[in-house]
């Protein structure tokens, strides 16, 4: 966008996004998250939810909801250090706590406020971020926004983020390493291990956002930072959200006490924010309680990710390095995956474009998301879809332009 003309230039702006299919336009469902969604009148089996385990429209969490509702009403009202704090919210985290293996946890109203929150209250001028290049929009813009020294690694490179920790080894100030667990739109895990030895060995704290990973890896669902092989020691900070597992929404932080009572104390994205409503904490509690005990919805959720790559590599199709329930097929061009997803919807399947800037340029693609909602033969379509288009492509065929 130019500069220098005020903003008149917004809607020229509009018409270039357009012209190079890069315009974004909102779907509204017209019923619930679930293993299939309406849009538009029309059923479509829903391959682009982050609802991993399919609990967002589970009605044990809907009753738990409405009973919270009956108990403690629609709202907050207030902050959380006003009087928006309720035994509910305390509940809540208290399991959230027990279930990563931490002393403590906090609530966010969103994993984008619990990411910059946590950067924000714990760095400043002088301090140092070292954040991995494809790592989530909210843990970018919370490094850049905490006025730390910003530094980029490339992607889940340990040998480049060793270079750029060693050029500020003398310097006295904080160090933190921030990392997806596991990458929103690649879908491949973090070298945690690597990432948690390099910490130790430059005296910097690492902080991972799990949000992909929580309810789906692990024992009891409790996702890459596995509590009986990483202390808070080797992972001092650790970000889980609500909303993609778990079915509900908001966030939460989990590590020492120290940790937390200095966000309660400095966290601008926790000190000015309304808490969320306490029915929801209440709805959160039951399906935390689901999420840890149905381990078949993990197991079942497993046999179709492998079930789709084994399809997949059949049909000669290349994806990323991915066990997890996100399976990109890159396609490069923006307007290729658009027209990829057209297609798709006309055969019954919901599967977003992903473009620029989401994706960095040239990897535009098709973000397929598996839940334990989803059936073997959903995922056989799915693939029967995937050839016949692939096939098509192929050819250079114009009908899908």
């Amino acid at each position: 966008m130019r500069h220098g003309q005020g903003f008149s230039d917004l809607g020229s702006h509009l018409d270039d996004l357009r012209r190079r299919d890069m315009f974004r336009v909102r779907r509204s469902l017209e019923g619930p998250q679930g293993r299939e969604v309406l849009v538009d009148g029309r059923l479509l089996v829903n391959f682009c939810s982050n609802d991993y385990l399919g609990l967002a429209g589970d009605p044990r969490i809907a009753e738990a909801f409405k009973r919270g509702i009956d108990r403690w009403g629609t709202g907050a009202g207030a902050s959380h250090l006003i009087c928006g704090h309720t035994a509910a919210h305390e509940e809540l985290e208290e399991a959230l706590a027990e279930f990563t293996g931490r002393p403590r946890a906090l609530l966010y109203g969103s994993g984008y406020a619990a990411n910059l929150g946590v950067v924000n209250a714990l760095l400043s001028v002088g301090d140092f971020v070292f954040e991995d290049r494809l790592n989530h929009a909210s843990l970018l813009d919370g490094g850049w926004i905490s006025r730390a020294t910003f530094s980029w690694f490339e992607h889940r490179d340990m040998e480049d983020l060793d270079c750029r920790l060693n050029e500020v080894q003398h310097q006295p100030t904080r160090k933190l390493i921030v990392s997806d667990g596991t990458f929103s739109m690649d879908g491949d895990p973090c070298r945690l291990d690597e990432l948690v030895a390099l910490a130790k060995h430059h005296g910097a704290w690492t902080m991972i956002d799990d949000a992909h990973g929580m309810g789906v890896h692990g024992a009891h669902g409790v996702g890459l930072v596995d509590p009986d092989r990483y202390s808070t020691a080797d992972v001092p900070i650790l970000v889980g959200t609500l909303g993609k597992a778990f079915g509900t929404a908001g966030a939460f932080v989990a590590g020492e006490e120290v940790l937390i009572e200095t966000l309660i104390q400095r966290s601008r994205n926790y000190i000015f924010t309304t808490a969320m409503p306490s029915a929801l904490a209440v709805a959160t509690l039951t399906s935390l309680s689901i999420a840890t005990a149905e381990s078949h919805r993990r197991e079942h959720l497993a046999a179709l990710i492998a079930r789709f790559r084994n399809g997949t590599r059949d049909l000669g199709l290349q994806l990323m390095a991915s066990t997890s329930p996100i399976q990109p097929v890159v396609v490069g061009d923006p307007s290729r995956a658009l027209a990829l997803s057209r297609a798709l919807e006309e055969r019954g399947f919901l599967i977003g474009a992903i473009r620029p800037p989401t994706v960095p340029d040239g990897t535009s693609r098709l973000r397929i998301t598996l839940t334990a909602a989803h059936r073997v033969g959903d995922v056989d379509r799915l693939l029967e879809a995937l050839g016949e288009l692939a096939v098509c492509t192929a050819a250079r065929c114009t009908r899908f332009r």
